[in-house]
């Protein structure tokens, strides 16, 4: 019954931007199968009501349909779209933002042996389950406060608290305490991401972000790899390929300024590169972004 009321309630509150009046939590719609979308992923937890999505995170493929959730752990540079959407049955999905400090909270909170021990290594960035019927429970009574405006600011807190609750106890419960632990594995690389996010234009050595993480260069580069499924290089080069993709629906005509702007000394790396990412030459896609051929931003993972 979750499940069926879920969809209900998302028919009636899906926008088009995705937004809704609850800070931290976004909805889909997909009326048809459209390309893979290019986005970053962020830390979140989503579920998906109706249809199947498939996400790709370099060389692995995730696919969840309805009555399943996705766990990233880190902004990840994700390509993901609905697959079985037509305007009978649409795609629908719901996300929520997963705050490390909302969980640090919890895992004070926790008694003695309420929670299994993490074992600190680093898990893969992107984790699918089926939803146990206590999270879709709870993500319906979130969504239900949508009808209740008076009820929604002392509610809230608390039903995204059990969400962080079912997902900590749940199959991938270890994925997302290590989100609330300041010196795991998997923060010491949300560090590391952190830092190539910000700085995606200049050029780096691995062994001085290593350093900036707090992690030896071997151990770096294996956990690294182990949640974003690439090198920190591979890392930046997405990060770059998306930034330069954006600017461009709005800078259709400088793809050698926007190449340059983004961090590429060659507009034949950059032109081949972004061919090889997203199937047309940067010029060519500038052009078919402007006419609405593709969208830049996905809405959930």
């Amino acid at each position: 019954m979750s499940l069926e009321e879920l969809r209900d309630l998302l028919e009636r509150h899906v926008r088009p931007d995705g937004a809704i009046a609850i800070d931290g939590v976004r909805t889909c719609r997909a009326d048809h199968n459209v390309a893979p979308v290019s986005s970053m992923s962020g830390a979140v937890l989503a579920v998906v009501a109706q249809g199947r999505k498939r996400l790709a995170l370099g060389d692995r493929v995730y696919e969840y349909g309805a009555g399943q959730y996705v766990v990233t752990s880190v902004d990840l540079p994700v390509t993901g779209h609905f697959i079985d959407a037509d305007a009978g049955r649409p795609g629908l999905g719901f996300g929520m933002t997963l705050e490390p400090a909302a969980i640090a909270e919890l895992l004070l909170a926790a008694g003695p042996g309420d929670l299994p021990r993490s074992p600190g290594t680093a898990r893969p960035g992107i984790a699918v389950s089926d939803a146990p019927d206590e999270l879709l429970d709870a993500v319906v009574r979130l969504l239900r406060l949508l009808d209740r405006p008076r009820d929604r600011k002392a509610l809230v807190p608390l039903v995204k608290r059990e969400i962080l609750w079912w997902l900590m106890t749940g199959e991938q419960g270890d994925v997302v305490r290590q989100l609330g632990l300041a010196d795991s594995s998997l923060a010491h690389i949300r560090r590391a991401v952190g830092w190539i996010r910000e700085n995606y234009t200049r050029p780096f050595r691995v062994e001085e972000v290593a350093q900036l993480s707090g992690m030896s260069v071997s151990a770096f580069h294996r956990n690294f790899q182990a949640v974003t499924a690439m090198t920190p290089i591979q890392y930046q080069k997405h990060i770059r390929l998306q930034a330069a993709r954006l600017l461009l629906a709005n800078r259709p005509n400088d793809v050698t300024g926007v190449g340059h702007r983004v961090g590429y000394d060659s507009p034949a790396q950059f032109s081949r590169e972004y061919r090889r990412q997203f199937g047309f030459p940067p010029s060519v896609d500038a052009v078919r972004l402007r006419g609405g051929a593709g969208p830049v931003a996905a809405a959930l993972p």
